[in-house]
Formats: structure tokens, C-alpha cells, sequence
């Protein structure tokens, strides 16, 4: 069964399938890219607990930064708030993002359940 979480008429926020969650892409605020990936964590842990999963069972997160020139500040905040033993599958890209005053986007696939 596929479980759609917050749906819209363009995407859902959450989409559960067969033990996998799939988180849409997460923004953050901010007026540097280590305050705009913090933000945008905090956003991903909480549709992480709404699917009923968390930072440790993340399978794979996929980075996109507008300047790859800011890839060590957003690195610095990813490090501080990945659980220790449990980093994901990653990859990491320069990308033009949706407005001009976004940094950094992030997508997470996760596990849920027990």
C-alpha cells in the first residue's frame, strides 16, 4: 500500500511505501547556507518523526547546493547533526534552486517502522 502524507495538487510531503519513506525536498531560512541546512534539518527531523522514522534510519540523502563553493559550511552543520555510525548513502550537487535566496535543498529517503 502506498501512504501519502500532507498531499497537494503538485506533490505530497511524505510518500510511505514497503518499510521506505520518501521526504520531499527541504528548504531552510537563513542568511547563509550553515543557518539555511540547519533550518532545513530541523524540517527534515520532523517529517522524519511524522513518518514515523528518524535521523538514524535515513537511507540516503541527496545535496543540492546552489554554490558548491559553500559545500564546507554546509558539511559543517550535515556532520554536527548526522547520528554517530548512522551517516546515509549521499551525494552531493550545484544546482539552480527554486528562488534566487535559497543555498541548499535537501532530499531524504528513510526507513520507518520497528
Amino acid at each position: 500500500m502506498i501512504e501519502r502524507i500532507e498531499t497537494g495538487t503538485r506533490m505530497s510531503k511524505i510518500v510511505r511505501h514497503n518499510g521506505v519513506a520518501y521526504l520531499c525536498g527541504q528548504v531552510g531560512d537563513g542568511a547563509t547556507v550553515g543557518a539555511q541546512t540547519q533550518d532545513c534539518l530541523h524540517r527534515i527531523e520532523a517529517l522524519l518523526e511524522r513518518a514515523g522514522s528518524s535521523p538514524e534510519k535515513i537511507l540516503q540523502a541527496i545535496i543540492w547546493l546552489a554554490d558548491m563553493s559553500d559545500f564546507d559550511e554546509m558539511n559543517a552543520a550535515w556532520d554536527a547533526w548526522v547520528p554517530n555510525g548512522c551517516a546515509p548513502a549521499r551525494a552531493c550537487g550545484e544546482a539552480k534552486l527554486a528562488r534566487p535566496d535559497l543555498k541548499v535543498e535537501i532530499i531524504v529517503t528513510a526507513a520507518y517502522g520497528p
